[in-house]
């Protein structure tokens, strides 16, 4: 099969490698789509950040070259012998996190912080390919309201999801800083959960426009003075109740405070890598700060807004290329057009988008 093998920084591969032979627990599926995370962006340009080099990654004995890849989806070809709850033929959303089951973090539920915590496609081989095989835990089986373009957005999706979860609270207004893929599903679902005000930041005018139609009601220049205090004045003056920081930058964080009131908090999902702050502030408002990373339980809420409500998550993908396109039209677009495109879908396949075992 034909698949996108991460070699080293600025160093991805389309080659010809051998189809994996699922294990006892692993299902093997056609990938329909895959897209372009920006952390794949970031192994591409000058990794490796998180790709294992030296030494295999625990939960999935692997280590570089391999395939990248993490948001994907597909249609089940075969099983693992120990597998249930999935057949051949089924169309599926790939959860791609790794989590080994018996540590103390995954016993109590919170597997996206397991102590091997990893993503199929960084930390193992993924589904930049024609065929990919993956734990059965990871699959998710999709009804027939979901297309296979909705489901590859389920990653992205989950982030979103997981960091409106890790706001902890019913808030009227929010702020999110950076408008990437998870920036913007942040202000799709943020909507969809009847925020009153969302108050979307970026310095792409592109990106604003996007977020004005995912249901932004406020939007923000961030490369205007003291992009922080506009938003408070947004907010009635006094700040909004939670901001999402989606850029990973030290100003970015600073925004996001100076846009938090009194007693608000403030969400990382960008990663970001040391930051300084002024304590004394952050104290006498009795502001908090909390990180989020990855996701946990989110598919199938994800499933059932798409499926049951007519969710959309797709007005953020802005092309889909072929898998030997992938490195001119997909890695090297995200770098040099960052404002125009977002989310880049890579097809591997496109006869095969919907197949079945038969085919």
């Amino acid at each position: 099969m034909r698949a996108a093998v991460w070699h080293g920084a600025g160093d991805v591969r389309i080659e010809e490698v051998g189809v994996p032979e699922p294990g006892p627990d692993e299902v093997l599926l056609k990938v329909a789509y895959c897209g372009i995370c920006g952390s794949d962006l970031h192994e591409y340009a000058d990794g490796p950040h998180a790709i294992p080099v030296t030494e295999p990654h625990p939960a999935s004995g692997t280590m570089a070259p391999l395939v990248l890849g993490h948001e994907f989806c597909g249609t089940v070809l075969s099983l693992g012998s120990a597998v249930t709850g999935v057949a051949a033929g089924d169309q599926v959303a790939i959860e791609s996190n790794y989590r080994c089951g018996t540590c103390p973090r995954c016993r109590d539920g919170e597997y996206n912080i397991c102590r091997h915590f990893g993503f199929a496609g960084l930390m193992g081989d993924g589904g930049m390919a024609e065929y990919a095989a993956v734990p059965s835990y990871m699959v998710h089986r999709l009804p027939a309201g979901v297309s296979m373009e909705q489901a590859a957005l389920f990653e992205p999706a989950s982030v979103a999801l997981h960091a409106l979860r890790r706001a902890g609270t019913a808030p009227r207004a929010v702020a999110v800083v950076g408008l990437g893929p998870v920036g913007l599903l942040t202000v799709l679902l943020a909507a969809e959960r009847g925020v009153p005000r969302i108050i979307a930041a970026d310095l792409s005018p592109d990106r604003l426009d996007i977020a004005a139609r995912l249901g932004a009601t406020d939007l923000i220049d961030a490369g205007v003075d003291a992009p922080g205090e506009r938003m408070r004045e947004l907010a009635d003056g006094e700040g909004v109740d939670v901001a999402f920081e989606v850029v990973g930058s030290e100003t970015a964080l600073h925004t996001c405070l100076d846009a938090t009131r009194r007693g608000g908090r403030v969400v990382l999902v960008g990663l970001a890598q040391e930051v300084r702050l002024d304590a004394f502030a952050l104290v006498n408002k009795e502001q908090s700060i909390v990180a989020s990373v990855g996701y946990r339980d989110t598919y199938p809420e994800l499933i059932r807004l798409v499926g049951e409500r007519g969710l959309d998550l797709t007005p953020v993908v802005t092309s889909t290329v072929a898998l030997e396109d992938v490195i001119t039209d997909g890695f090297e677009a995200l770098l040099n057009d960052a404002g125009k495109q977002i989310k880049i879908l890579v097809e591997p396949a496109p006869q095969c988008r919907n197949a079945t075992f038969a085919d």
